[in-house]
């Protein structure tokens, strides 16, 4: 089995935007792995993140795509197209069928159409919908019960509407293109960085953007894990020893880095929250990420720059 070394960059920080919104740090990196890596986790994300989405659906009284609805202001092609934004979480990898009965009422013919959502769906325990409120159809006739039925699958990518009709659970149901990566949208940028004397490093920030129905970082690490088991299976019996990231001084790491906590002359407020939280030496200092410093307990921002302006001081 052969064995070499490669230097390994870190996950420096994961910056929550919003629920659906996140950035990572990735640091440091080698000249023109910035790009390298910002470009495959893109797509990656984009593409091999698992998800739901309808496959099929019908409606009581159409036997077909191209088909006007008596009763509803839209057609079956109208309403297709909105049953595609529904963004669905499924507990399960096996079809799900789903259920849609609703009759319109008096105010349709006082106040307007009535307006039937993704929350009329009937659900069972399996199913979530992030989008509640996005618009199925608009019953124009009090009169009119419409009823629908849907099947919800679990997968990675897109499906052409070929695909889903050839693997369609009821044959007589309307086959649908599925879209069902949960990651809407991947930026990424690469910066120039520096570790110590060390300035030919970069660092990339990756922004993710979800549907509701996985968040960034849930995304984020299962695109990494895809990456690992892919190139896993390529390296074969080769295996990479880890070593210091980029700029780290080898010597350091070896004796300096085992030094005790109290070797950097922190105040005693600082060290003990440090000590409290296990972490004896540089060496275990030095592997947290600025977020995971931040989720110590009884380490606040004072803490945090203290610690940085001593590790900047020792070129660490």
């Amino acid at each position: 089995m052969a064995t070499k070394n490669i230097h390994e960059a870190a996950l420096d920080s994961v910056k929550d935007l919003s629920e659906t919104q996140a950035e990572f740090v990735i640091k440091p990196l080698y000249y023109g792995y910035g790009n390298t890596l910002g470009n495959s986790l893109r797509r990656v994300l984009l593409s091999s993140v698992k998800g739901a989405a309808i496959t099929a659906f019908s409606i009581e009284g159409t036997t077909h795509e191209f088909t006007a609805i008596p009763g509803v202001r839209e057609d079956v092609v109208d309403i297709m197209l909105n049953l595609k934004n529904i963004r669905f979480k499924c507990h399960t990898d096996a079809p799900v069928e789903l259920s849609l009965e609703i009759k319109g009422d008096k105010q349709t013919e006082k106040d307007g159409d009535k307006r039937v959502v993704a929350g009329d769906i009937k659900l069972p325990a399996e199913v979530e919908i992030a989008n509640p409120n996005q618009t199925i159809c608009h019953i124009d006739d009090p009169k009119y019960t419409l009823k629908m039925h849907m099947i919800v699958e679990t997968g990675r990518g897109y499906l052409t509407i070929e695909q889903a009709s050839d693997s369609r659970v009821h044959s007589d149901m309307i086959a649908v293109d599925a879209v069902f990566t949960p990651v809407l949208r991947v930026r990424y940028k690469v910066e120039n960085t520096r570790v110590g004397q060390d300035t030919n490093l970069q660092q990339l920030t990756l922004t993710v953007d979800t549907d509701g129905t996985i968040t960034p970082r849930e995304a984020f690490e299962e695109a990494a894990a895809i990456l690992v088991n892919q190139y896993t299976a390529l390296a074969g019996a080769t295996k990479m020893e880890r070593t210091p990231a980029p700029g780290a001084n080898k010597e350091d790491d070896d004796s300096g880095l085992m030094l005790p906590i109290e070797e950097l002359d922190l105040s005693a407020r600082t060290a003990n929250a440090l000590l409290n939280n296990d972490i004896k030496t540089i060496r275990d200092l030095v592997t947290l990420s600025e977020s995971d410093l931040k989720d110590l307990k009884g380490f606040g921002s004072k803490a945090l720059d203290e610690v940085k302006e001593k590790l900047t001081e020792l070129n660490i």
